[in-house]
């Protein structure tokens, strides 16, 4: 793992949000519909912590255990596709690719347990989508700021002036639906929020914590 910044081991999520800059919808209640197969398992794992103020360490410690139970499943999954099949992955950005609550910093670095999924998927010809509710305004600096953080992508998907007054459920379920429209099979699908998770099109979901909406 790559030695981190001192400054980010911050004792609270109040920190300023790097967030702060885009606009994010109200939570809606996550689905467990499968996306591709009718026969698909979809399972959501969650984190135990309690909703109370948590630093960094507490927060990195609960990342990890989530993608501690995801690895070995996608292990699995990768290791045994179907005939044909073009494997993904779908990652909201704020608080599930990137560290954007703890430390106001620009480039934001990588959440390291979700880097290390992401990364063992793409050396495994795994393609890595990211789906976010950042307006397109600011695409750019999040395409630069996935390369500098160690995200190989293979589309960034962000809201364009439309979507800012659609349901931000709705809208992540509609890009994970072209995603499959190109011919991929969407194998996980990781995020800190329902938003990021509810409306199926992804075989599984891993939800990271977001402590009762305590970080964006």
């Amino acid at each position: 793992m790559r030695s981190r910044r001192p400054w980010l081991r911050r004792a609270s999520v109040t920190a300023v949000s790097a967030t702060a800059l885009v606009a994010l919808a109200v939570p809606a209640r996550a689905a467990t519909t499968p996306g591709t197969s009718a026969t698909a398992t979809t399972a959501t794992v969650t984190a135990t912590a309690a909703a109370a103020a948590v630093d960094y360490d507490t927060w990195q410690r609960d990342c990890q255990a989530v993608m501690d139970q995801a690895l070995p499943q996608l292990t699995q999954r990768i290791a045994n596709p179907r005939p044909g099949e073009k494997q993904a992955i779908v990652l909201d950005i704020d608080n599930t690719a990137l560290e954007s609550d703890f430390g106001f910093s620009f480039p934001a670095p990588a959440n390291e347990p979700v880097l290390e999924v992401a990364q063992y998927a793409q050396e495994r010809g795994v393609a890595v989508f990211f789906v976010t509710a950042r307006p397109g305004i600011v695409e750019v600096f999040t395409e630069y700021n996935l390369d500098h953080a160690g995200y190989e992508s293979a589309g960034l998907y962000v809201r364009g002036f439309l979507d800012l007054f659609r349901n931000v459920a709705e809208y992540k379920t509609a890009q994970r639906v072209h995603i499959e429209s190109k011919g991929y099979t969407i194998i996980a699908n990781i995020g800190n929020n329902t938003t990021d998770l509810s409306g199926g099109h992804a075989e599984r979901t891993y939800k990271l914590p977001d402590y009762g909406g305590q970080l964006s």
